[in-house]
């Protein structure tokens, strides 16, 4: 009797044993279940989110190239309407047809350099490809100005603490650019302090202040003719102290005197380097594209008398001496970092060498 409940109770325990293995194991595969459902979901909505970036910055490209192409309408007629005008004429690609496209893209603001090479390219490119069809010379020329665009170009890529000097002559729109410069940085996410390192000019600081109050950042700044690498000094100072992230600071816009514009810089280069040597130094210069190949010769002689990092290009949205951009890029070999196209505190853009080619000659 005592091993027949013996028995009975080692059944019992071994049905037990067995409800309870399959009921965890009912509970084991729905959790691997849910956890399965769940993984899904979070995939799906990884997937949507990555979607509505993807066509967020698909759109927010779409904008930018609309603003380039706004913006370099004038450029766009003068340059290649002026390729379609010559093209019209001829009916035979030879040695004419070449030096009237040299003469129109001179005449285009791209320099003789720059023309002669891209016309060089263009004879080459003829002659390997066969090409005996007019209507086909313009595709290779624009392939050749977008390469050039496009050679070397890596983007800008600002790491805080940054420090960037602002130089160039007066009346090329600096003081606007510094503005607009502190805007766009400050709509990053960005701290922005400004230095009124340009003492010499009457109302410098003033135009400065305006632009500080009106961007909403600090501004540091002595009284005129004071010692601009003494303003250098205490705007360093203080970005560093509050640990702003983009402190950019105004110089005199000198270039008749390169001796002492020289002196000034080196002055102001040995207090950064003294007083905040973990921050990175970018030197921008100013052009006014309006001027044409008077730009182009100002970016060499400031070459010659500081470290060039990057080319602020303003005034491109009302002009149609545009081909600057593209001499620029190709004799002095000088990335453009950012460009204005139009009057409003955004209209300061980001250079983007595809962005321009797309907008200039889809």
């Amino acid at each position: 009797m005592g091993f027949l409940k013996k028995l009975k109770k080692e059944n019992e325990k071994q049905v037990i044993d067995i409800k309870k293995q399959e009921q965890e194991k009912i509970e084991r595969e729905e959790q691997e279940k849910s956890e399965q459902e769940k993984m899904e979901q979070e995939k799906s909505e990884q997937e949507k989110i990555e979607c509505e970036e993807q066509e967020k910055s698909e759109q927010e490209t779409v904008n930018i190239i609309s603003r380039f192409k706004k913006g370099l309408g004038e450029t766009k007629n003068n340059l290649i309407g002026g390729i379609e005008n010559i093209l019209k004429t001829f009916k035979t690609v030879d040695e004419d047809l070449f030096e009237e496209l040299e003469e129109t893209l001179i005449m285009a603001d791209l320099g003789v350099n720059t023309s002669l090479k891209i016309i060089e390219q263009l004879r080459k490119r003829v002659k390997k490809e066969k090409v005996i069809e007019v209507k086909e010379v313009k595709g290779l020329i624009i392939e050749i100005i977008s390469e050039m665009l496009q050679k070397d170009s890596e983007k800008l890529e600002i790491k805080p603490p940054t420090i960037i000097l602002v130089i160039g002559v007066n009346g090329v729109g600096k003081t606007t650019s510094i503005g607009k410069l502190a805007y766009k940085y400050k709509e990053e996410g960005f701290s922005v302090m400004l230095g009124a390192g340009d003492t010499f000019r009457a109302a410098a600081i003033e135009q400065l202040q305006i632009w500080a109050d009106r961007v909403d950042v600090p501004l540091i700044k002595h009284k005129e003719n004071a010692d601009a690498s003494a303003v250098v000094f205490d705007a360093v100072r203080s970005a560093k102290a509050k640990k702003t992230d983009i402190l950019i600071i105004d110089t005199a816009g000198r270039l008749h005197n390169k001796k002492n514009l020289m002196e000034e810089l080196k002055k102001i280069n040995k207090v950064i380097v003294r007083e905040y040597e973990k921050a990175k130094l970018e030197v921008f210069l100013v052009l006014d594209s309006t001027t044409g190949q008077n730009a182009v010769e100002q970016a060499k002689q400031f070459k010659e008398v500081a470290n060039i990092t990057g080319l602020m290009l303003t005034k491109l949205d009302g002009t149609a001496k545009g081909g600057i951009t593209i001499a620029i890029k190709e004799e002095l070999n000088i990335p453009v970092r950012y460009v204005g196209l139009g009057e409003k505190l955004g209209d300061l853009e980001e250079f983007d060498s595809d962005v321009f080619s797309k907008a200039l000659f889809e």
